[in-house]
């Protein structure tokens, strides 16, 4: 015996700790179990409990599949359907009773996968879930791609070596893809995308049975694709019943492949128009090359023509220059001695000009000294004002007014008392 096991039979436990560590060690024995179903019956929380027997020799086996895995699944339990379960056994404490934990439900036997497949088929058609008019156009030029696949095997390879270079910015979630048991990472991966900034969403696996492909046809996954916020790209392998989630997408491709070169397809056809826009650029340009370059010999043919023109012209205005100049020295010359001459009358009739201005500027001063009002004052005259203004006649005061008289050593202030006008 080894020595933890033996440290486990001398020690004493409880029974809920026995059964912890014996559910534990089930766990060990997970795996995959086909049988008959019988004894169905329903939980008022929704689990499912049924018994699973062997044709052969009727061996029994108590199951139970929780609420949330039966609806997943979307396989009626009734008795003798034939189904494969998988998960593991587990003592249930309060009784004491060990049952099998199914996690995933399917149905056993191609004649039957066939037989529901085309069932749910008929059930989704008929309420328009596959219908044309609900695809949408996956859009031109998309750079953020959401990717659902397994990591493994060579479908991500061959999706990504025929993509192209155009910048794509990809978001991938490795899922499981074989089998029932996939349904639920597939699902989760949908629902995560949901809340994800993508333009396209690519759900892709290899071929293979019906059986391999039956988490494809899960109507619950068939409708999220359907009800997807943005186009859905499916490339699920070759198979001549084409999988639901494949038909609700609203493209369906056979290969990874074939996938990549749609999303690639709408850059391509851009680059080929950018070098078609290129090529006719430069053929343009080659032409206007081609004109410019006659023109340019047609124009250093006409500026040849006149630049002899200037320069012969050139000659004609440099003697004429020349004669010019030389006309234009002499009457320098002679001006010079006119100028002479004009300065010294110019001085002479300067000074008497001055002279001239000076005397009437002394007159001027004389006539301003005998006008000025300050000498009136001395000869014994006044000036009157009334608010500021001279008085000139009897109208510019009115009685009881303020009259300022200035007389030549200061002013006197007065109140008009009385007016008489002249008789």
């Amino acid at each position: 015996m080894k020595e933890g096991n033996q440290q486990k039979a001398e020690k004493t436990f409880s029974v809920s700790d026995y059964i912890k560590i014996v559910n534990q060690g089930l766990k060990d024995f997970r795996a995959k179990v086909m049988g008959e179903v019988s004894e169905v019956s329903f939980g008022p929380t929704g689990h499912v409990y049924f018994s699973l027997k062997d044709e052969k020799d009727k061996s029994l086996i108590n199951c139970i599949i929780w609420k949330s895995r039966y609806q997943l699944y979307g396989i009626e339990l009734k008795e003798g359907l034939k189904i494969i379960v998988f998960g593991n056994p587990e003592i249930y404490p309060p009784t004491g009773k060990l049952s099998f934990i199914a996690e995933t439900v399917e149905h056993a036997g191609e004649g039957i996968l066939k037989k529901e497949y085309e069932k749910l088929k008929k059930k989704l058609t008929e309420e328009g879930l596959f219908k044309e008019e609900r695809k949408r156009t996956i859009p031109k030029y998309p750079r953020k791609i959401g990717l659902i696949t397994s990591r493994q095997g060579a479908v991500l390879a061959d999706f990504l070596n025929n993509l192209g270079k155009y910048g794509f910015k990809i978001k991938m979630i490795d899922s499981r893809v074989e089998g029932q048991a996939a349904v639920a990472d597939l699902l989760l991966s949908i629902k995560t995308f949901k809340k994800q900034d993508i333009e396209t969403l690519v759900i892709m696996r290899g071929g293979g049975s019906l059986e391999s492909m039956m988490a494809f046809n899960n109507e619950m996954l068939a409708r999220e694709v359907a009800d997807f916020p943005v186009p859905v790209i499916a490339a699920i392998g070759h198979h001549k019943n084409v999988p639901l989630v494949a038909l609700a997408a609203d493209l369906s491709v056979s290969t990874p492949s074939i996938a990549a070169i749609v999303l690639t397809e709408s850059w391509e056809q851009a680059t080929l128009l950018l070098e078609g826009y290129e090529r006719d650029i430069i053929s343009s340009y080659e032409d206007v090359l081609g004109n410019a370059d006659s023109l340019i010999s047609r124009s250093i043919d006409a500026i040849r023509g006149i630049r002899d023109l200037v320069f012969n012209k050139y000659r004609e205005v440099e003697t004429a220059l020349k004669i010019s100049f030389q006309n234009f020295k002499n009457a320098l010359k002679n001006g010079k001695i006119n100028l002479k001459n004009s300065w010294k009358k110019s001085i002479f009739g300067f000074k008497s000009l001055l002279s001239v201005i000076n005397q009437q500027l002394e007159h001027s001063d004389k006539i301003i000294e005998l006008n000025n009002p300050e000498r009136q004052l001395k000869l014994g005259y006044s000036i009157a004002r009334c608010n500021d203004k001279i008085i000139r006649s009897i109208r510019d005061a009115k009685t009881g007014e303020d009259v300022d008289i200035r007389v030549v050593d200061g002013t006197i202030i007065s109140e008009v008392k009385n007016i008489n006008p002249n008789k």
